[in-house]
C-alpha cells in the first residue's frame, strides 16, 4: 500500500517541485528562461523549501514531516539527546526544535529520560515512536533515492563537501563568534557588579 501510495506521490512531487523552482527563482521555459537568484541565502532556502516539500510528500503515510523524522532518527542513533545534542547535530534554530521536540513528546513519540541532573533533560523514543520511525524510514530512502537519481552520486558528494564549508561558515564561526562576545561580556558585567557591591556597601 505504501508503494502504490508513493509512487503516485513522486509524479506528483516531482511535477510541484518544478513549478515551486520555477516560481521562486522565475525560471520558466523558452526566452524567459533566468538563472538563480545571486543572493546565496535565497537560492538555499528556495532549495530548501522544494525538497523539503518533496520529502514531506513521500513521508506522509508513516505522519511525519521530516523535520519530526531527523529528530527520531538523531534520537535512535544517539539512545538518548538532550536539546544541545540535537541543535548541534541538525542545526535548527531553538525555537523551531523546541516546538518540534514539544509536538512529538505531546503525540508520545518520545518521552522525557530520568536525569540526576535536573537541569538538562535529555529524551528517548517511545514504542511509538519507534513504530513510526520504522514506518518512515523506507519512504525516507525513496526520497533520498529520488532526489540521488536526478542528482547523480557524484554530483551530491561534492554539494555535500561545498555545502558543509558553508554550514562551517554559518554555524560553526557564528558560534565561536557569539561564544568570545559572551566572554567579553562577562567580565564587563561582573566589574559593573563589583562596583555596584562596593558602592552600595560604602552607603550603607
Amino acid at each position: 500500500m505504501y508503494l502504490h501510495t508513493s509512487s503516485r506521490r513522486h509524479i506528483q512531487t516531482g511535477g510541484r517541485m518544478a513549478r515551486m523552482e520555477r516560481h521562486a527563482t522565475g525560471v520558466t521555459g523558452g526566452p524567459e528562461r533566468g538563472p538563480l537568484s545571486p543572493c546565496v541565502c535565497s537560492t538555499l532556502r528556495m532549495v530548501s523549501r522544494a525538497v523539503t516539500q518533496l520529502y514531506d510528500d513521500i513521508l506522509r503515510p508513516s505522519g511525519l514531516r521530516v523535520t519530526q523524522f531527523s529528530i527520531l532518527a538523531t534520537i535512535a542513533r544517539r539512545g538518548e539527546a538532550n536539546l544541545r545534542h540535537l541543535e548541534r547535530a541538525l542545526a535548527i534554530d531553538q525555537t523551531t526544535l523546541t516546538r518540534s521536540v514539544n509536538r512529538l513528546e505531546r503525540d508520545r513519540m518520545i518521552e522525557r529520560v530520568p536525569n540526576p541532573d535536573g537541569r538538562v533533560k535529555a529524551m528517548r523514543l517511545t514504542g511509538k515512536g519507534k513504530r513510526l520511525l520504522d514506518v518512515a524510514r523506507p519512504l525516507w530512502a525513496q526520497a533520498q533515492g529520488r532526489v540521488l537519481r536526478e542528482l547523480g552520486p557524484p554530483a551530491w558528494a561534492d554539494a555535500q563537501r561545498r555545502l558543509a564549508r558553508l554550514l562551517h561558515v554559518a554555524v560553526v564561526k557564528r558560534r565561536l563568534h557569539r561564544d568570545r562576545r559572551l566572554q567579553i561580556q562577562r567580565p564587563a558585567t561582573a566589574s559593573k557588579r563589583a562596583r555596584r557591591s562596593h558602592r552600595n556597601a560604602g552607603e550603607a
